[in-house]
């Protein structure tokens, strides 16, 4: 592989039926081309994750996945509140989820956590009122 492959998907806000869709045909596509199983599946995990934040948090979004020799690089991409306090939402459990989508079983506050856990690289920009970029790498 020479030239990086690449994917985008627009993320669908508010719809839960469909959050997880862009991540499960990034697994499918990176099955196709031959990525080790052990990547994809931390490429999916972190890129779920983000994918359902976006949904709760966000109104949705756009995600970029670009397969390069070595690594996958996955840009997550809103217009969203952002995020007031990165370190805060950056610990374990900490969430500010709605409680209609708490009873949906989503927002327990391990989002973040586990984008960072299952990737080796992990940056967050984000502008509050203006939206919130999360640009994660996994190596291979």
């Amino acid at each position: 592989m020479s030239e990086p492959i690449r994917f985008h998907f627009d993320v669908d806000g508010d719809n839960f039926s469909s959050a997880g869709e862009a991540s499960v045909q990034v697994k499918r596509m990176l099955r196709q081309i031959g990525i080790p199983a052990e990547v994809i599946r931390r490429v999916s995990v972190a890129m779920y994750e983000g994918e359902i934040n976006m949904v709760i948090h966000a109104d949705g979004g756009n995600a970029d996945v670009v397969v390069e020799p070595g690594k996958i690089i996955i840009i997550l991409a809103d217009r969203g509140p952002g995020i007031a306090d990165i370190e805060l939402a950056m610990t374990e459990g900490y969430s500010t989820a709605p409680e209609n989508v708490r009873s949906l079983g989503f927002g327990a506050g391990m989002g973040l956590p586990n984008m960072k856990r299952y990737t080796d690289d992990m940056k967050i920009e984000s502008v509050v009122g203006e939206g919130t970029t999360v640009t994660m790498t996994v190596l291979f």
